[in-house]
């Protein structure tokens, strides 16, 4: 069975509709991109997902309607991760990855022992390693990314949907983080990750959702697909682009006009 199963879902603002008829699945293991250019419609898609965003249509957790559960109950299967934190207060690095356990957690019940060892492995996972007592405001906008990554690491949501992950990391740090997540969704989970970079979705995912104009044109399955039908696939988003693949890894060059 299906983590997530989006049936033909619409969304907007007031009267302008920003996506139209959007449906697909995800599976447990499975890393899902999102790509499309700015404006195409990929955070709304998240927003409604986890049901931050009105939207008509359904959301299937498990087979189970989400509309059909309570909120802490939503909190235990999604996890969503914004482009930005919203965090504006004073929190150590220790105490950001320890708010993934709050859904598990009765009223006025504090994070235990095990838990915090957990989130101190978590940060380690990610790179912050010994950083847990420092104040998150004081983090580089990519570290603050990856202590966000720690947190989802230690929930128990199985669905998981993160918004540009990747847009304060260095290179490195941009596979790594990927490569992290892959190995986190080991366990069971599913993540639906909306990407601006289309050559590491195509080295780090295992099937891309092609948005345009808030519909979905069409998927991508890397390693199974050709080198051509990806590349005709892509150039409907990007416009002229040659695909390559090089040593295992696929790269991307934008043809100059």
């Amino acid at each position: 069975m299906s983590l997530l199963e989006v049936r033909h879902l619409c969304a907007g603002y007031g009267k302008k509709r920003i996506l139209e008829d959007i449906s697909f699945s995800l599976d447990p293991g499975e890393l899902v991109g999102v790509l499309g250019e700015n404006g195409s419609g990929k955070t709304t898609l998240l927003k409604s997902v986890c049901g931050i965003q009105p939207h008509e249509g359904a959301c299937l957790l498990g087979g189970e309607n989400r509309e059909s559960l309570s909120t802490r109950q939503i909190a235990r299967k999604i996890s969503y991760i914004p482009q930005r934190s919203g965090i504006s207060i004073d929190l150590s690095a220790l105490e950001v990855v320890l708010m993934g356990f709050n859904p598990q957690l009765r009223l006025l019940e504090y994070p235990g022992a095990a838990m915090k060892r957990w989130a101190g492995q978590a940060l380690e996972a990610v790179g912050l390693g010994g950083r847990g007592e420092e104040n998150f405001q004081s983090l580089s906008q990519g570290q603050q990314q990856l202590c966000i990554l720690a947190r989802t690491l230690v929930s128990q949501a199985e669905v998981l949907l993160l918004d540009e992950p990747e847009s304060a990391l260095d290179f490195g740090g941009r596979y790594r983080m990927l490569g992290q997540l892959q190995n986190f969704l080991g366990q069971g989970r599913g993540a639906l990750v909306t990407l601006h970079d289309p050559q590491l979705a195509l080295n780090r995912c295992h099937r891309l959702l092609l948005l345009s104009g808030g519909k979905l044109m069409g998927e991508i399955f890397p390693g199974r697909d050709s080198v051509q039908d990806m590349e005709a696939a892509l150039e409907k988003l990007y416009g002229g682009l040659s695909l390559l693949r090089v040593n295992g890894q696929y790269v991307l060059i934008p043809n100059a006009k």
